[in-house]
Parts: C-alpha cells; structure tokens; sequence
C-alpha cells in the first residue's frame, strides 16, 4: 500500500497504481465528474494517471487555477484535433494554455484562414467533444517520435523532439488525434462543453522573425455554456477599458515609431499620475526607513556579468554598447540590484547600521520581441519602483513581513481588494536555470513560506518561476474583469551577496554576509498603470486624477469668474482648468465626462452673482450648490480618505 495525503491532512493508504480519479470517485461520483486534474508533490498531473509511491494530493476542479490550465491545455488539443479533420496536412507548432484561454500555432500551407471559417472550427469541436474521447499518455522513444511525426512531414514537431532526451518524451491521444505534448489533460473530452473562437494572428515560429509565420489561433472554453457567455460579456467589457484606447482619449501617454516600439511616451497629464504615485510611495518609505538613491542607465558589462544576468538575460537584452576604448563594452541597464550591490559596497558597514534599505525609481531596459509588446504591460523601458535591503539572516524574516505589509497597503489604496500570492520556488528538475548554494536555497524559500504563514496570506508555490538568483513571492492580482495580473514582488537572495563579495563586520568582529531582499510593490510604473487604468476604467480617485476639476461657463461672459475659481483651487493645490471655448455647456459637460474629470463646476450668472458653485460629480450628476470654502474642504475630506 501507499500513503495519501490530503491537504486537510488526512492519510489514506491505497493500492499502488490507483489513480487520483480513482480517489474522487470513492469519495462522490459527483466529485469525480468535477476532477481535472490533480496536484501531486506539487506537481499538476493527470488526474487518470496511476499513484505508484506515496503522496501529498489535492484534487483540481474548475475552481482551481491548476484545472482551469489544465481543462484550456485540452482543449488546445481538441481545437487542433478538429483543425485536422477540417483542413487535412495541417502541421501543428506549439498550443498552450494561457491567462484566459488557449492558443494554437498552426501551418495551413496555403490555405487562409478567415473570420467566417471560425463558426465552423467552433462546431467541429463541439461535435468531436461530445464523443467523450479520453485523453490517454503514452511514453515514447526518441526514435519512434521521430518517426511517427517524419511520416507525417510536421517538421515542426520534429524540431521540438529534436532538442528532447530519449525518455522524456510522450504522446497524448485524443480520438483519431495524436499530440507530442508533457500534458497533464483532463480526463475526456465530454467537459468542453462551451467553446469561442475568439482571434487569429501571426506568430514567427519560435518567436525568431527569421523564421515562418504561423497562424495563431485564439480560443477560450468553459465547462458551461453560461460560464462562457459571462467571459464574451467580460471580454466586450474589457474593450471599452483598453489602457491603449484610454490612454490616448485621456492624453495619458503615446508611442512612436520614430522613438521606437515599446518605448512609451508620457504625456503631461500621464506625467502627473506617475508622479503622484511616486510621490505616495516616496514618503511611504521614507516613513519605513528607505534611503533614496539614484544609478545610472548603463552598466559596464562586467557588472552584469558578476550578477549573472549577462549570462541568464544577455541574449535578451539589448546588445552592448562599445567605446572607443578596445574591449570596453557598457549594456542599458536591465536591472537595479547590481547597481544597489555596490552602493552597499562603498563603505564599510557594521551590524548596527542592518538593516540598509536604500530604493530608487529605476528604468531599466529589455529587449522584448516586437510580437510581445503590449501596450503598457509589455514594454522595453520601464520604470521599477526598485528597493533592495540589506540585512542579517535573523532579520530577513521580519522585514520580508514588513515589505508584505507595504504591498497590501500599496494594493489596497489602488483599489485592489482580491489578490493571491504565489511562492516562486526553484524546478528541482533544472538546477541549471539557477545560481547559488542548495542549502540558502532552502532555507530562503523556507523564510518565505513562514512569512507569508505568519501574515495570514492565502497562498500557492510554483515551481520553476523563481528568479534565477533567489525564491520569490509575487502577488497575482485580480481586476474589476476577474482577470488576475502578477504586481508586487518580493525576493530573498543569499547569491548576489556572494557574487559581489559583500560583507559587514558583526557583533563579533568578523565579516559575515548580508543577505538581500529585493522589492518592487508596484513591479513597474508602465505595467502598473497599464492594469490601473483597466481596473478603474480611467476613472481615477480624486488624488490621483490628472485634473481634478473642471470649471465650465455656460457662456463667454462667464469666463472671468471661471478662470476666479480655478485660480483659487490651484492656490489650494487642486489642479483645475478652466474650459473657455466657445461651446454650449451640454458639450463641455460630454466631454468632461468623457475625460472622466471626477468634478465639474457649472458657473453662469447665478453662480457669479451669489458667489458659489453648481457643483456636479463625474458619473453622478449634479451635487448641489455650494460655496468655494465647502467645496474646497468637499475636495481635501475625500482626498485624505483616499490617502
């Protein structure tokens, strides 16, 4: 027999070979039709795939974020399944489950796909679906998937077994559909029940513009037809609050082809909100003991290469700039720790002085693939809200704690309420992907675990997504559409430290280590506004709206008392404008709204005459009349709440 764990603790000894739907199925047959799949030593699994030593298990339905990659990974499957049947020779790249979905990369030949052929690849899904096909792993030799996709002439698949150990390779069967694929995958078809097609693109095969062009194709499925209905709904939604669209009607920031694609340009008003939360986050580490500190865009090579990061991200970064010096060679910054490392560095430091947390506003450079650029949440140049402490071992677990609680605050005054946090753990499976001694390894990712414990937080651990310099803690973030972003990031590194040669003498007069917690609450200010502006549909909070109010004559002979007012707000720090065009007042009351100005103040002869404002809230319609004093307090009252 082997030993079972559950997550509730619970132990069940079974038969060797008993699958994990096996386990469900004895527990309800309700549960079972449920299982997607399931999370085995915390690896996610087939949840028909048999139990052959003991186990810590937990079931995946639907509810899980495991299930639902799981149950997207399948249906990539089916999707290419009905592709085949429908558009014989296709040859097939890679399909994987994504946030929100499924794709796959397909080659036609020279077939094209267009919009009205979707409906029909949507019903030969459908129909292959209800077969209730299992899906079913098979190892294979090296040998005999070569050969299997060389007689189909998928030089594709070829390609990617090509760079494949002999045993580690498998197929997943579906129907008349065979797959090189690592999985896992639910247990039949029959759950893919609700399918959209939802875009076709283009993809490079490999990402590499040198190579062929592919077709990709996007989908989404659910287990329920209303399930699926409610994402359309979200989709539609998430439309209309586009950070791009919003960005350029709300004159917060553009692009330019000239400047370079994935460099964005921050227009005065899109200035402003990124000052703003500058500002905020600037006293709040003042307040916590942050020092600030300001580096260079550039780095000699030489210091990414003793970091490691020329050797893990060289090939992504830009390419070094050259001097006239022979062999001197500078790249565009990537990344602000190595920069912090000799800030450190520059003076002797005692225990006394631990813990050091000095922060900087940092851009940093990456060269991302033209293909993968969006918008503001995947750019080029980026501006990290980067800090790095400094301390002793026995320190490290509570100012882990203390940066948890400047990130749930962070998350909270931006409206964030819903968010999981994710342990990034080390893939025991590729030590290569990473630096350092195993034993720091473990007990940093030990000290994360505990603190996150101790703090109450709901979390998950993933293997493989650590940086390759230490384990992490990434808060995943969900928005108004339900869509979850990865924000705030907190690290522990025992590496860089040893790589730098970093010291402080201790209590004992000897050199001992640092250890480094690397922290960036916001992640970037590009990605950061890019997912704010979503979230609130660019209706920013009064303290952080680009114009706070605006001041509207209802005709010409109004203007002077406007541009009264709105010299009297600006003396109290609210920025306010004054619309004087020669427009009706229905218009510029639209195109306030439109601007999502949070305050108009409609002004004519009542108003001047009395001395007060008609006071109207964005979205809200008219709040009343009032006089400049109570609407000046009306103002500071809700920015100080929002504060």
């Amino acid at each position: 027999m082997i030993n079972i764990t559950f997550p509730d603790g619970r132990v069940q000894p079974v038969e060797p070979g008993t699958s994990p739907l096996d386990i469900a199925k004895s527990i309800s047959e309700g549960l079972a039709r449920n299982v997607l799949a399931a999370e085995v030593n915390g690896e996610i699994r087939d949840a028909f795939r048999p139990l052959t030593e003991d186990a810590k298990l937990r079931l995946l339905t639907w509810d899980d974020p495991g299930g639902q990659s799981t149950f997207w990974h399948s249906s990539a499957h089916l999707l290419a399944e009905a592709l085949e049947v429908l558009y014989p020779g296709v040859k097939f790249g890679i399909g994987p489950p994504i946030a929100g979905g499924f794709y796959y990369d397909v080659d036609l030949g020279d077939r094209i796909l267009r919009e009205e052929d979707l409906p029909v690849i949507e019903a030969k899904m459908k129909e292959l679906g209800k077969a209730k096909n299992a899906y079913r792993r098979r190892e294979v030799s090296k040998a005999d998937a070569l050969a299997f996709f060389g007689a189909k002439g998928d030089e594709y698949k070829l390609e990617l077994i090509d760079g494949l150990q002999d045993g580690q390779i498998t197929f997943y069967e579906q129907g008349n559909f065979t797959d090189l694929c690592r999985g896992p995958h639910i247990p039949d078809t029959g759950a893919i029940k609700a399918v959209k097609i939802l875009n076709l693109a283009g993809a490079y095969w490999r990402g590499d513009e040198k190579r062929k062009q592919l077709t990709r194709i996007y989908g989404v499925s659910f287990p329920k037809q209303a399930q699926l209905d409610e994402h359309l709904a979200l989709l539609e939604e998430a439309k209309k609050r586009d950070h791009r669209k919003l960005g350029q009607e709300l004159g917060l920031f553009t692009f330019s082809q000239k400047v370079g694609a994935g460099l964005p340009l921050w227009l005065p008003k899109g200035t402003i909100v990124r000052g703003l939360l500058e500002e905020f986050l600037k006293k709040e580490q003042l307040r916590r003991g942050y020092t600030p500190v300001v580096t260079p865009h550039i780095g000699k090579k030489e210091l990414y290469v003793t970091s490691g990061h020329y050797e893990k991200y060289g090939a992504d970064s830009f390419q070094p700039i050259r001097t006239p010096r022979e062999d001197e060679e500078f790249l565009l910054k990537p990344m602000n720790c190595p920069h912090h490392c000799e800030i450190f560095k520059h003076k002797p430091v005692s225990y006394k002085d631990l813990p050091v947390r000095i922060a900087e506003f940092g851009t940093v450079y990456r060269y991302e693939q033209s293909g993968e650029l969006h918008g503001l949440t995947r750019v080029r140049g980026f501006t990290q809200d980067d800090a790095h402490i400094f301390c002793t071992k026995e320190q490290v677990k509570d100012e882990f704690k203390d940066v948890i609680d400047l990130t749930l605050m962070v998350l909270k005054k931006l409206g964030f309420e819903h968010y999981t946090a994710q342990i990034s753990v080390r893939d025991p499976n590729t030590p290569e992907k990473y630096i350092g001694d195993p034993a720091n390894w473990e007990r940093a990712e030990q000290e994360i675990k505990e603190a996150a414990d101790e703090k109450g937080l709901i979390t998950t651990v993933v293997e493989g997504e650590a940086a390759f310099y230490g384990p992490k803690l990434d808060f995943m973030v969900q928005d108004a559409l339900k869509r979850s972003w990865q924000l705030g990031t907190i690290q522990v590194d025992y590496n860089l430290p040893e790589r730098f040669e970093l010291e402080y003498i201790g209590s004992d007069n000897q050199r001992h280590r640092p250890v480094m917690i690397h922290r960036a609450p916001f992640g970037s200010f590009e990605r950061f506004l890019g997912v704010l502006i979503e979230h609130l549909a660019g209706n920013f909070p009064l303290w952080l709206a680009p114009d706070q109010v605006a001041v509207l004559p209802i005709s010409d002979k109004y203007v002077d008392y406007a541009i009264e007012v709105t010299g009297f707000l600006k003396n109290r720090g609210f920025r306010s404008f004054a619309d004087d065009r020669n427009e009706k007042i229905g218009k510029k009351i639209r195109d306030s709204e439109l601007l999502k100005v949070p305050y108009m103040l409609v002004v004519g002869e009542k108003e001047a005459s009395s001395r007060q404002l008609s006071v109207r809230r964005h979205g809200a319609g008219d709040v009343g009349i009032l006089d400049w004093e109570t609407f000046a307090t009306r103002l500071q009252n809700e920015i100080t709440v929002g504060l």
